[in-house]
Order: C-alpha cells, then structure tokens, then sequence
C-alpha cells in the first residue's frame, strides 16, 4: 500500500489549483452596494445588499443561481465555462424590462469585444436594443470604499438602438469594473435617448461594493 499511497500524494501536488472566478454562487454569500443616482447633478443614495440564496432556476435553457436584493426583487446568476450571465433589469430608461446579458469573458483578452442584441420597449416603442462590450482593462489594481482589488477587468459597454421611426440620438457611457471572487465591484452608467416627440430620457448611476462576505 505504501507505493500506492505515495504515487497518490505525488498526483496531488501536481495538480494546480482551480482558477478564481469572478463570481461567487455559494450559498449565503453577501455583497454590501451604495447606489447613487444623478451622481454628477443632485445625488440621491441608497444602500442594498444581495444574497446567494440555496435556490435555482432555469432561464433560457441556463441553470441560474437565485439572489436576494434586499431593496426588493431577485437576481440571477449563471457561470457557464468562462462566460457570466445575468437575467438583468434595464433601467427605467430604456424600458424596465428583463433581459439576458452575457456580461463578462473571463478568458477574454484586454480588447476583445462581443454583442447582444434584445427587443426592448422604450415610451410606445418596441425596438431593438445592441450592448458592445469590450474588455477595456485587464489585470488591473482598483480602490473600491478603500478597498484595494487586484487581477480587475473593466467591461466597457457602449449601447446602440434600431427600429425608432423617429429621429432619435443616444450616447451611453458605461464601466463595469469586476473582481476575481467579488464579481462586481464598480458600475458607473450614463445614458441619454432623445426621440422626437417624447421626453428626452437620461440615466445616471454609480455604484459601488461596500463590504462582502463571500463563502
């Protein structure tokens, strides 16, 4: 038994560790967020936290961990391979609805770029909405509330919309900043649509991880 034993032990140091991701599913882990709103004009903040729940559910064919939000409401959350989903809300802004949002690439280069494309309805409009995302930074040091975070990548998210029968412009300007093990640690988001003939819609938000007990 002793050769067995030691050949064994032998596989084992040889085996790396598993990669960090950047999400934790595990039941019971909390993140601590402070929501500002209009943070460049007159800020109004809020404090929420979400939880990993024991249960699941299936959207889209995905197997999706189920989040708390202390503020009201659920979240969802899928790890497939490298790929991060989220069923997501949309911003009262562009029409409140849920879509599915790959939104990150872990094994994705600084620079590598992917789109998603969802029907939304903006006012009386149903339109198509596109999310460009490219992986503006990676391997990068931020300070998050004096929180010091290694190995982030900043997700840069430009939006484009198709299907208004109006004149229309809209500019977005959107970073999601994620840690490995914490998931989200930043998000900062601005949009504004102006359509002829309904009133001009404008977003601004940033948010920001406070504390987190991830188990």
């Amino acid at each position: 038994m002793l050769p067995v034993l030691a050949i064994s032990c032998k596989k084992e140091e040889g085996t790396p560790a598993p990669a960090v991701k950047f999400m934790s599913l595990t039941t019971g882990s909390i993140w601590n967020y402070k929501q500002v709103d209009n943070p460049s004009t007159i800020p109004v903040t809020s404090i929420y936290s979400i939880t990993a729940t024991a249960r699941d559910t299936t959207i889209n064919s995905k197997i999706y961990k189920v989040f708390t939000n202390s503020s009201g409401g659920s979240e969802y959350y899928n790890i497939t391979g490298s790929d991060y989903y989220t069923y997501r809300k949309l911003p009262d802004a562009l029409g409140g609805g849920y879509v599915e949002v790959l939104y990150l690439k872990d094994n994705a280069a600084a620079g590598d770029t992917w789109t998603q494309t969802s029907p939304v309805t903006i006012s009386v409009f149903t339109i198509s909405l596109t999310l460009s995302n490219k992986i503006e930074q990676k391997g990068i040091t931020k300070i998050v509330n004096g929180i010091t975070y290694t190995d982030v990548v900043d997700v840069k998210t430009t939006l484009s919309v198709s299907g208004i029968p109006e004149p229309y412009t809209i500019t977005s300007d959107i970073d999601y900043y994620y840690a490995p093990k914490f998931g989200q640690i930043e998000n900062k988001t601005k949009i504004d649509l102006t359509v002829t003939g309904i009133a001009p819609i404008n977003f601004d938000q940033k948010t920001e991880l406070q504390s987190a007990t991830i188990l």
